[in-house]
């Protein structure tokens, strides 16, 4: 993980989330096996609602590293709440994996040619943003500090 943060500052990392995130989204409407995107579908809308939490990770990781700031209560419980978000993340990167393993399944229906282009671009997105997330979550620890239970009473109102 040492090499890794060598090769890839913090803001680089934060830059980076914030672009695969946004493509995701983007491609969290679309339809692989149909070529189309589907904005009136409920389901597309549960991926972007849940990267608001991922969004204000990142501000939040800004922001205590710019400010030189320690870690408070609201951040950990921001983080921990991320963790559950990274199993979906986890989830749709297997996701990914399945739907690019179905191609052979449908070969005698019509698929269109950008079904293997993009399903890998969305899995390599999926795999870049399971690997962002950790780098994050490095660099908050060894940037930031460790959540320390004991100062929680002094931190209480750190966002205010």
């Amino acid at each position: 993980m040492n090499s890794i943060s060598r090769l890839m500052s913090w803001k680089f990392c934060i830059y980076f989330s914030i672009a695969v995130l946004a493509a995701l989204i983007v491609f969290s409407f679309y339809g692989l096996y149909t070529n189309k995107f589907y904005f009136l579908k409920p389901d597309n809308y549960i991926f972007p609602l849940l990267t608001v939490a991922h969004f204000t990770f990142l501000y939040v990781l800004w922001f205590k590293i710019t400010e030189n700031e320690m870690t408070d209560p609201q951040m950990r419980n921001l983080e921990y709440a991320l963790y559950i978000i990274f199993l979906l993340y986890v989830f749709k990167f297997l996701e990914s994996i399945y739907i690019l393993m179905s191609y052979n399944l449908y070969e005698n229906h019509i698929i269109p040619k950008t079904f293997l282009p993009i399903g890998v671009l969305i899995l390599f997105l999926h795999l870049m943003l399971l690997g962002l997330t950790l780098l994050a979550f490095y660099y908050r620890k060894i940037l930031i500090g460790n959540y320390r239970f004991d100062d929680i009473n002094r931190q209480i109102d750190s966002w205010e």
